[in-house]
C-alpha cells in the first residue's frame, strides 16, 4: 500500500499569529464634537472639530474655595455692559445676588439669565440686587442683555481674575468654568453658596428661598 505523506508548512502558533488582525492603537484619545458648539450648557467650542481629554494634572491644580458662608468675599471693581466701573461695595446696605456663569449666549447661561429676568420682580420685592459675572467683554454683555431684555447688571471679569480670587471651582476637570451663585446680606456677608452647572434655573429657586428668610 502506498503511503501518503502531508507536508505541514505552518505550525499552529504561526498560523494563529498570522490570522490575528493587528489593530492600530492611537495614543492620543480625542472626543469628537458633532457641532461647532458643545452640548454642555456653558462651554463654547467654535471652529474646532475635536478637543483632547484634559490631562490628570488639571485635577491636581483645581481651585480650592476661598469664599465660605459667613465670610466677606474679596472686593472687586469691574466694567458693566455699558463700560462703567462697578464695585461690590456699591451694593452694601442691601442684599445682593452675585452669580458667576460660564459665558454669554450658551444654552444654560441663557436659561439662567432669563430665569433671573422672569423672577426679577420677586428679587426687587425682597430688596435684593442681581449681578451676573462672566469673562465676556462689555460688548458681548451689552448684546446679551439687549437680546434677552435683562434688567440687571452684567460685569466683565476678563481674565477670570475675580473668579480665581473667590475660588470658584471649575467643572469637567477644569475645562468648564463653574456656575456658582452667592447671596450676600446687607452687611456684605455670604449667607448662601450654590453650585449647580447643569440645572441653571435651580439657582433662582435657591436664592429666592434664602432671601425670603432674611
Amino acid at each position: 500500500m502506498a503511503s501518503l505523506s502531508i507536508s505541514v508548512k505552518h505550525t499552529l502558533p504561526s498560523l494563529l499569529h498570522s490570522q490575528t488582525p493587528k489593530i492600530p492603537i492611537s495614543q492620543n484619545l480625542t472626543i469628537v464634537s458633532r457641532s461647532s458648539q458643545s452640548q454642555f450648557y456653558g462651554l463654547k467650542v467654535q471652529n474646532s472639530p475635536s478637543f483632547s481629554t484634559p490631562s490628570s494634572s488639571c485635577s491636581r491644580t483645581s481651585i480650592v474655595a476661598k469664599v465660605n458662608k459667613g465670610t466677606v468675599p474679596p472686593p472687586f471693581t469691574l466694567k458693566d455692559q455699558d463700560g462703567k466701573n462697578v464695585s461690590l461695595s456699591k451694593f452694601k446696605g442691601k442684599p445682593v445676588v452675585v452669580y458667576f456663569y460660564p459665558a454669554d449666549e450658551t444654552p444654560g447661561c441663557t436659561k439662567q439669565a432669563c430665569a433671573f429676568r422672569d423672577s426679577y420682580e420677586k428679587f426687587k420685592k425682597a430688596g435684593a440686587q442681581v449681578v451676573g459675572i462672566s469673562g465676556d467683554d462689555p460688548a458681548s454683555h451689552k448684546a446679551f442683555a439687549k437680546k434677552y431684555r435683562l434688567p440687571f447688571t452684567l460685569l466683565c471679569d476678563e481674565g477670570n481674575k475675580v473668579r480665581k480670587e473667590w475660588g470658584i471651582p471649575g467643572d469637567l476637570f477644569g475645562a468648564l468654568p463653574g456656575r456658582q451663585t452667592y447671596v450676600l446680606d446687607k452687611n456684605g456677608v455670604v449667607q448662601l453658596i450654590y453650585n449647580n452647572q447643569f440645572q441653571p434655573e435651580k439657582h433662582i429657586d435657591e436664592t429666592l428661598k434664602l432671601l425670603q428668610s432674611l
